[in-house]
């Protein structure tokens, strides 16, 4: 028995240095990630001026169309405009990112609120790729997606 409780012994510490040192990886990847937010949202492209400049060139463009009408035009340039802004996106990516950090910092079985977060994080960059119209932006989207895969490698080997 005394082999037994000094094996299990030995087991719980193992798990537990593997979990800080995953933890360890998983707040660098964290970390990644909250920089490539913060490059995203301080893009000049996200500025009132760019955005405006874009929408009034793709207007342009729609009213160059012949059968084009001013209803329809309208439509064309809320959606455009609405299309335009990653803010919402920019907000649910610190979200998460600090949902993360709570769950990392706290204790118990934490992988499958993690993956969750992952795939939530994932959701994210992918409208962000999809909206962006500066192709700096959709470079920091497709780098985020890259961090958050890395990240979703790391999550699976957490219970």
């Amino acid at each position: 028995m005394a082999a037994v409780r000094q094996a299990i012994a030995a087991l719980q510490q193992s798990r537990r240095e593997e979990g800080a040192r995953i933890a360890e990886i998983l707040s660098r990847q964290l970390d990644a990630i909250a920089e490539l937010v913060e490059r995203a949202d301080a893009h000049p492209g996200r500025s009132r001026e760019a955005i405006s400049a874009r929408l009034a060139q793709q207007v342009q463009s729609l009213r160059q169309e012949a059968d084009i009408s001013p209803e329809r035009l309208a439509q064309e340039a809320l959606v455009l405009a609405t299309k335009a802004d990653i803010q919402e996106e920019i907000d649910r990516l610190r979200a998460h990112i600090a949902g993360a950090r709570a769950l990392l910092s706290g204790s118990g079985a934490v992988g499958r609120r993690l993956d969750f977060l992952a795939q939530e994080f994932n959701r994210e960059a992918n409208t962000l790729c999809s909206k962006s119209n500066a192709v700096e932006l959709t470079a920091i989207g497709l780098d985020l997606k890259a961090v958050i895969d890395q990240l979703r490698e790391q999550v699976q080997n957490i219970e």
